[in-house]
């Protein structure tokens, strides 16, 4: 396998960690559920891939909003 000098926990850009981070917290509260700030390793696998799920569903929706207003 190629080597990836950035993995995929890497950010491209690290100073949007921050706003990472809130948009995380806030898809979390979307769904109920609980995060805190740091390791949450005791999500179950349920909630963590609601988490994401949710973030790429909002990550979706502002692609397709950005879309219809150039169109």
């Amino acid at each position: 396998m190629a080597s990836n000098k950035n993995s995929s926990n890497q950010m491209v850009v690290p100073e949007a960690r921050a706003a990472m981070d809130r948009f995380k917290m806030e898809a979390a509260a979307e769904v109920g559920v609980n995060l805190k700030e740091g390791y949450n390793g005791e999500l179950t696998s349920r909630q963590a891939g609601s988490v994401g799920g949710q973030m790429v569903k909002k990550m979706i929706e502002a692609y397709e909003q950005n879309l219809a207003s150039r169109g």
